[in-house]
């Protein structure tokens, strides 16, 4: 066990126990960038300031293997990202959260059954 932002070492040494290559890895995270209960796919790219990205990617030498990016939007005014990513979600957000995860579920599902184009074409044209 371990938190997300030192999880590159954990995650390599299960790579290593099963024989998994980076191009095979599906990460699902969070993303500021995205807005709340978004989901996009995409293969390769840098940390964008996320550690536990930044934690995988220094582990594992590569950033290029698959993520599926929840999206969470953009903390409000001139809140800390920092503070706005480790706050607990407001009543709202929290009743919306469990079809946000079936959907990351259906996102990863789909990227391993049908592929990375097929799982963006679907998934970014839904606006959440």
């Amino acid at each position: 066990m371990s938190f997300m932002n030192e999880s590159g070492g954990p995650v390599k040494a299960l790579m290593a126990f099963y024989d998994v290559a980076p191009a095979q890895l599906i990460v699902v995270h969070d993303e500021l960038d995205i807005p709340f209960g978004a989901i996009r796919a995409k293969l390769g790219g840098g940390d964008n300031g996320h550690n536990g990205l930044r934690s995988l990617r220094r582990s594992l030498g590569t950033g290029d293997f698959y993520r599926i990016r929840v999206g969470i939007g953009r903390p409000p005014g001139r809140q800390d990202p920092a503070a706005f990513v480790l706050k607990g979600f407001g009543s709202t957000e929290r009743s919306e959260v469990p079809a946000i995860v079936d959907r990351g579920a259906d996102a990863v599902a789909m990227l391993v059954s049908d592929g990375l184009e097929s799982t963006q074409n679907r998934f970014h044209a839904d606006p959440a």
